[in-house]
């Protein structure tokens, strides 16, 4: 077990700050045990728990800097970490950007933690396991998943008198199946906070429909249709797109948010009016740590409102130099929707496609967010409100802030996880019009 108490904690972080003779010195420690079920082909091919605790510890001569870690917390190899940053900063360039240690913070707790979640035990990931693979095995179908649940803590100190400490506890869930003759995908996923929510048996039903419905697609001419979007599917665009809320890049001409002539576009009406984004670190569905990666506070922050760009992110460096206010980095993404779901979108559908997920997501053009990607796991045709015939998949061009300019509908937001962004998310399912398909992908 790495999960240190408060007290425990704050006691190894205190004789760091007090071990360090440099100007300045801020010290982080973590810890965690993180479970893991993996299954291919119907097997289960790795299972674990994985152990880990760290020390990291930052300090400052001047404008100089330097970082050291270890996983050893006893008093000289908290001393020996100490120097041995020292004299890594010792030996660094002058940072013209530096920083130095942020004041003393107020940190009002979210509720990260959840005990079910940390409870979980090897034979509840075997009995997720088992629910995916047994169903598969009677259909003739070929599950491969993934399962990992998670219990940590993070603590946070510096020579100004900051300290803040947390636990955080969640699961990820995302299976595959195939067909046996590897014509049809169908795909699920759960990001949860409490795994009390979460029942296997009900979500493999979801890929294993899927899986079916979508084999022997047909090719669909590229061009622009209108789609419904699942949560998972527009995840990954808009995770994309909040990137750009930086104030340095718009300021410095490198962003959709840039306005010609310098400066940027805070303020201006971008996106349809019922798009509304918020960051609330103590939002129970979606909670984050109440600090970013520095250490700022983070506040209650409505983003995007009623399709107006209400917020740019200032680091500590750029909100000096513009004479702003710096607080914490948002760690979710809320995104205000109704009450729909994707079924009901379909519904309401004269003609469309149904897009399951989106990945391998990959910037064309900063200026325009013009982002390229491809579908999988389940495209299908929709005529009359009903989901006709699967449909092979596509090459996508679109751009997230051209898209949420396109929308018809919205659905009643979920949350969702991403592999590759550093958000919670909460994102609803939308039907959207006019979205750009360039090419067919023969991929499933």
């Amino acid at each position: 077990m790495t999960i240190y108490s408060e007290q425990q904690a704050k006691a190894i972080l205190d004789k760091a700050i007090q071990a360090s003779k440099a100007d300045g010195c801020t010290a982080s420690l973590g810890g965690s045990n993180n479970g893991n079920i993996r299954y291919a082909l119907n097997s289960v091919s790795t299972s674990g728990l994985v152990s880990e605790c760290d020390l990291a510890v930052e300090v400052s001569f001047g404008k100089r800097t330097g970082t050291a870690t270890t996983n050893r917390f006893d008093d000289a190899s908290i001393e020996a970490v100490v120097r041995r940053a020292e004299e890594l900063a010792r030996l660094a360039p002058e940072n013209p950007e530096f920083m130095p240690p942020i004041d003393k913070q107020s940190y009002r707790a979210s509720p990260t933690f959840n005990a079910n979640s940390a409870a979980v035990t090897p034979q509840y990931r075997a009995s997720v396991a088992a629910a995916c693979i047994e169903p598969c095995r009677k259909d003739k179908l070929t599950a491969a998943g993934f399962f990992s649940d998670g219990h940590s803590f993070t603590a946070t100190a510096n020579s100004k008198g900051n300290f803040g400490y947390q636990q955080s506890s969640g699961m990820d869930f995302t299976c595959t199946v195939r067909t046996d003759d590897g014509k049809g995908s169908g795909w699920v996923a759960r990001n949860l906070a409490d795994v009390a929510q979460f029942d296997a048996k009900s979500e493999i039903r979801t890929a294993i429909d899927k899986a079916k419905r979508s084999v022997d697609a047909r090719a669909l001419e590229p061009g622009k249709y209108t789609v419904i979007m699942e949560p998972a599917a527009t995840a990954g665009l808009i995770s994309f797109m909040m990137f750009n809320f930086d104030a340095r890049q718009a300021d410095e001409g490198r962003s959709f948010l840039s306005k010609k002539g310098g400066g940027n576009k805070l303020g201006e009406k971008l996106f349809d009016e019922r798009v509304t984004m918020i960051a609330d670190p103590w939002d129970p569905a979606a909670a984050v740590l109440p600090w970013d990666q520095s250490g700022l506070a983070r506040e209650r922050t409505t983003l995007i409102d009623k399709g107006k760009i209400n917020y740019l992110h200032y680091s500590r460096y750029w909100a000096q130099k513009q004479g702003k206010k710096a607080v914490g980095q948002p760690g979710n993404l809320i995104m205000l929707g109704g009450d729909k779901s994707t079924a009901d979108l379909v519904k309401s559908t004269k003609k469309g496609v149904l897009v399951t997920r989106t990945w391998y997501i990959r910037m064309v053009d900063p200026q325009t967010v013009l982002l390229t990607g491809l579908t999988r796991d389940g495209t299908f045709y929709i005529e009359d409100g009903e989901i006709k015939y699967p449909i092979k998949n596509f090459r996508f061009n679109e751009s997230p802030a051209i898209m949420l300019n396109n929308i018809e509908e919205i659905g009643k937001p979920v949350r969702v996880g991403d592999d590759e962004s550093p958000f919670v998310m909460l994102i609803p399912p939308m039907k959207i019009r006019d979205f750009t398909f360039t090419s067919l992908s023969d991929a499933v």
